[in-house]
């Protein structure tokens, strides 16, 4: 499996979105399937992007008020998370861009294989009406060229990585809390060498097949010094049934490390 921000190569739109209007998604919610919510919206003149070559996507985040936000809280030491997935949930990169004074926000991309992404902002306001709310927005950019489709893994509970082989345990259920554990070994031995990443010892993200919904998955394993691991714990409350594509990103000897793995959410 690559490591983060790698771009892997990857089955048509979410179902949210209006042909008509590239970029633009349908009813809001908490899935990240729209581009607006509460009257923040995402906004970009990107409808498409190159293929084959590193690009640089430019949004913003405007308020109620139609201005672009510029305060942001720090979440997991960000003031914004940025995501782009294929439809086919290929390709993950997660980014940390940054922005102008006029709250432009750019980031950098690495290679994107051609098809059909979505592009997501998580953030929480800083003040206004808005205030202390967790956003998840999208748009939806088109990369020219030959699109192949990757078939979906099937869901297991294993995956190796970099060396190491990440193993998850919990049965969810779908709109219900539950515990989810990841152990992580290397060479048969427990990996006792995480450092902290994001102010945590693993980040943890899933998009549903399908319709790439997007959830985060919080850890509630605290970060102290450079021995983390094996286990780490997370607090799983996935919305839909169904299978969901997971990416852990951890950090070992100052490299990010992204596994990747199909996990079944029962009804």
């Amino acid at each position: 499996m690559p490591s983060a921000g790698a771009s892997m190569p990857s089955p048509g739109g979410s179902g949210h979105e209006d042909p008509s209007m590239p970029g633009m998604d349908g009813m809001p919610g908490d899935d990240g399937l729209s581009d607006s919510l509460d009257g923040y919206r995402l906004t970009s003149s990107d409808a498409a992007l190159p293929s084959g070559r590193p690009a640089a996507y430019r949004f913003a985040v405007t308020g109620p008020d139609g201005r672009p936000v510029t305060a942001f809280a720090v979440d997991q030491t960000e003031r914004l998370h940025f995501y782009a997935i294929r439809s086919d949930l290929t390709g993950f990169q997660h980014l940390h861009p940054t922005m102008a004074e006029d709250g432009t926000w750019t980031a950098s991309l690495s290679t994107l294989a051609p098809g059909s992404w979505r592009m997501f902002a998580t953030f929480t306001p800083a003040g206004g009406p808005g205030g202390s709310k967790d956003f998840v927005l999208s748009r939806t950019v088109t990369v020219p060229g030959t699109s192949r489709t990757t078939t979906l893994p099937a869901a297991a509970g294993t995956t190796t990585v970099d060396g190491c082989t990440v193993t998850v345990q919990g049965d969810l259920t779908a709109g219900m809390e539950h515990p989810l554990t990841v152990r992580l070994t290397r060479n048969g031995e427990p990996v006792t060498d995480l450092q902290p990443y994001l102010g945590t010892y693993a980040h943890l993200t899933a998009f549903h097949a399908g319709d790439a919904a997007f959830a985060h998955l919080h850890p509630t394993t605290p970060a102290s010094g450079d021995e983390g691991g094996p286990d780490l714990s997370f607090h799983a409350e996935l919305p839909a049934p169904g299978n969901w594509r997971l990416f852990l990103q951890f950090r070992t000897a100052g490299r990010v490390h992204t596994a990747a793995l199909t996990l079944h959410v029962a009804g």
